[in-house]
């Protein structure tokens, strides 16, 4: 009796695993991809990058993780100062991303992805790489390029990051994908006691207005315009990056110094109206120093269960228990970061919390994501029952087992980004400078050729108790 039981169980999990032209790998069924991680962050926190590399699950190209641990992959080698072959993990991640749209529009292959995620848990379905994410990839990217000493590719870089903002601002994209809306019609949910259980995440998200408007990559890029001299693709984007942080005193200088420029004499007046005059430095071939300061490591999603009250289409009321990804506020330590510039303190001010926008891209899934989870339990339990018709009790058992242990939140997302990011900006004379950072009780000396009429970009990096820095004249 326990032979046919449990062979049919198993050709239920050969089912999800093998079909498709994406697999799921055995242990991402019972543990999530955040547990999985947790000895790359411990080893990245504490800036032993290359260790952590070697903490990253190999994937390959059919496994639903695989553009993910390309990603990890690329951003552990950017920490490592190794440029080269973050450029080339990165660009792997891009083209992967490129051709993945291409299928969602032709629709290939997703109803089988969404069967198995029907039998086992979200994480059968291939990890989509939100906007953020990807707006972050390109603005990494642009800066492997700039150390490598292509300026032109790094622009092309950061087109690319602004396409993928413009695009999801045109596309609303939150929205329920077809094949799991088409199920829908099997359950009807009650929104509203939802929303009054699960968390609303507003600690975390905070004034983000959604995921996908990034500061950082538009600071970025205007940055990179600006010194190539674009300075109206500069203002541009300078703009946007002030309408998400209206408080950045950096920004609002970089507004006012590019309106007046360009002679922009409309924006000028109502910009000062807000900010106040413009403050010209008169000093002539003056050097400019923007630095660019990530700290820490973003936080995980975390797993609760919700108990939902379901009506099938039998009009029949069932309790059920569904295990759903979430963010809770950070407990990170992220101590202030002041720079001392001839004796001058500056302090930092925030352009990007990337916990801010995963939360708010997850917030806007929840719907797809509820849904999916309600079809699942349904689905689970009718392979349950038809198990106990044929097994009995050792299959009700067997049936239960395998629901409990596979029933998992989808916890995938791109762990090794910074928490947030925060930038600083001054004026220079030409020449050798040395600058201290104090991060906390941690300190540390930043030594500077500064060029005159030119931008000298510094990226700071503090994980833990480990500081790293980079600098090239732009």
């Amino acid at each position: 009796m326990l032979k046919p039981i449990f062979s049919k169980l198993v050709c239920i999990l050969v089912v999800f695993t093998l079909s498709g032209c994406a697999t799921m790998q055995f242990r991402d069924l019972f543990s999530g991809y955040a547990q999985q991680m947790q000895p790359v962050k411990l080893q990245a926190i504490n800036g032993q990058y290359e260790q952590a590399l070697q903490q990253v699950p190999e994937r390959d190209i059919s496994d639903t993780n695989y553009v993910l641990a390309l990603l990890e992959k690329g951003r552990l080698k950017h920490l490592a100062g190794d440029y080269k072959v973050s450029k080339h993990y990165f660009s792997q991640a891009s083209g992967y991303i490129d051709e993945q749209k291409l299928k969602a529009k032709l629709q290939l292959s997703k109803g089988v992805q969404n069967i198995g995620a029907v039998l086992s848990n979200d994480n059968a379905i291939t990890y989509v790489v939100p906007d953020y994410e990807q707006s972050m990839m390109h603005s990494y990217q642009a800066l492997n390029y700039l150390y490598l000493g292509d300026h032109e590719a790094a622009l092309v870089e950061i087109r690319k990051a602004n396409l993928v903002q413009r695009a999801a601002l045109e596309n609303n994209f939150d929205v329920i994908d077809n094949a799991i809306a088409s199920l829908q019609d099997e359950v009807e949910l009650d929104w509203q006691s939802i929303s009054t259980t699960y968390p609303e995440m507003e600690d975390v998200i905070g004034e983000a207005k959604n995921g996908f408007q990034n500061a950082y990559t538009f600071y970025m890029s205007a940055v990179l315009y600006e010194a190539s001299g674009e300075l109206n693709d500069a203002y541009i984007d300078y703009k946007k990056a002030l309408e998400i942080y209206p408080d950045n005193q950096y920004l609002r200088n970089d507004v006012l110094k590019l309106a007046t420029k360009l002679g922009m004499s409309d924006d000028l007046s109502k910009f000062e109206k807000r900010f106040g005059k413009y403050k010209k430095n008169n000093q002539k071939n003056m050097g400019q120093v923007v630095v660019i300061y990530d700290q820490g490591l973003v936080e995980e999603r975390d797993e609760m269960l919700l108990r939902l009250p379901v009506y099938t289409s039998n009009d029949d009321m069932r309790f059920y228990s569904v295990s759903l990804p979430v963010y809770h506020k950070s407990d990170q330590y992220l101590p202030n970061a002041q720079l001392s510039i001839n004796d001058k303190v500056l302090s930092f001010e925030q352009i990007v919390k990337v916990e801010a926008l995963a939360a708010q891209t997850l917030k806007s899934q929840l719907p797809s994501l509820i849904t999916r989870q309600v079809i699942r339990l349904i689905a689970k339990e009718k392979m349950r029952k038809k198990m106990s018709k044929e097994g009995g009790d050792v299959g009700n058992i067997l049936a239960n087992l395998y629901n409990l242990t596979s029933e998992r939140a989808d916890t995938r997302s791109w762990l090794t980004l910074p928490q947030s990011s925060k930038i600083l900006r001054s004026d220079l004379s030409p020449g050798y400078h040395n600058l201290s950072l104090k991060v906390g009780s941690l300190n540390k000396e930043i030594n500077l050729d500064v060029k005159a009429n030119r931008i000298t970009l510094v990226n700071i990096i503090a994980t833990g108790n480990h500081i790293d820095y980079k600098t090239i004249n732009l």
